[in-house]
């Protein structure tokens, strides 16, 4: 390639970028959306209450995106926390700073974003709350660098996976569960995802929280963040690595390594289920002994599905005010 097209498609991805910044801006009820080189990745987050509150850092899940959290974000900056909504890799204004960069969705490539994330904005400690993917992401936070993390709560509990652990088969009513996984592991699957986005997350959506009636505006605002240009490759490279299909990086071999071996989690913690979760999830019962910090379970009633933040705001609010509550 000449010179002046690599300068000319270097202005192009520029301006392509700025535009879908000023299109998710305008979108954004949190205000404006930031921007912080962290580790390999440019981080787009939303920020709500007073600098000198506690930090509470919000992690979405697949496919959804920082808009589960906008509600919670409010609640939270009301009682004086200062919160931090990122968006993960492959997500909304977040992106790879080098072009050369593995899209790589390994669990310990996504919980070592966090930790750049945190040190790009000088956080020493967060109180750290998700779900799906992000609940994963924190627990695993939890679990390498308890130092950072004054408390945590994570819907369904303990995620943490490792690809051995994968290879054992389900049930047949669980493998039909993860369908799109397998769908994921084939390349018709990766085009229909490339193809199908928004049908296909809407679907997800759907399914996983079967009581949940969104409207068709309420999952527009999410699904502008799935247009990010390493969306689907982030996606499908996740869930390809569970199944161990593809190799993650090296420089996460021994953090993966300790992971498999599903250690304890000892920070205060709070997790959460509702009683209406479509998707894939263990039972409560099964995780509880991973806690061994000061620990609370709750399940959310009335129709509560996935995405329990978006769905029932209050119930995470309020456990995030618990969680670090227990650290006091």
């Amino acid at each position: 390639m000449k010179p002046s097209h690599i300068i000319r498609n270097r202005f192009l991805m520029a301006a392509v970028f700025s535009l879908t910044v000023n299109f998710l801006q305008a979108q954004n009820n949190f205000g404006k959306i930031e921007q912080i080189k962290a580790g390999v990745l440019d981080i787009g987050y939303a920020e709500a209450g007073a600098p000198s509150g506690q930090p509470v850092i919000l992690l979405h899940g697949w496919p959804y995106d920082i808009y589960s959290f906008k509600e919670v974000s409010a609640l939270l900056a009301a009682k004086g926390y200062h919160v931090f909504v990122p968006y993960l890799r492959g997500y909304g204004t977040t992106r790879f700073l080098d072009a050369a960069t593995p899209r790589n969705g390994q669990q310990a490539a996504l919980a070592a974003d966090v930790i750049a994330f945190m040190d790009a904005l000088k956080i020493e400690k967060a109180v750290i709350g998700g779900f799906d993917w992000g609940a994963r992401t924190a627990d695993i936070v939890a679990v390498l660098w308890p130092e950072r993390v004054k408390a945590l709560v994570s819907v369904s509990g303990y995620l943490i996976g490792s690809q051995q652990a994968n290879k054992a088969p389900l049930s047949p009513k669980a493998e039909l569960s993860w369908w799109y996984q397998y769908y994921f592991a084939t390349e018709r699957g990766e085009k229909g995802y490339e193809a199908n986005r928004r049908d296909f997350d809407k679907l997800i959506w759907q399914t996983a929280s079967p009581d949940w009636k969104f409207s068709d505006a309420v999952f527009a605002q999410s699904a502008a963040a799935f247009d990010n240009p390493d969306h689907v490759a982030i996606t499908i490279h996740n869930y390809r690595w569970r199944l161990g299909l593809v190799q993650g990086e090296a420089k996460y071999d021994e953090l993966e390594k300790k992971l498999a071996t599903f250690p304890v989690i000892t920070v205060p913690t709070v997790t959460l289920e509702g009683d209406a979760n479509g998707a894939p999830h263990p039972d409560p019962a099964n995780y509880a002994a991973k806690f061994k910090g000061k620990y609370a379970h709750h399940t959310i009633t009335g129709g509560i599905g996935h995405n329990l933040p978006q769905e029932a705001p209050k119930a995470f609010a309020d456990a995030i005010v618990e969680a670090d509550g227990f650290a006091k």
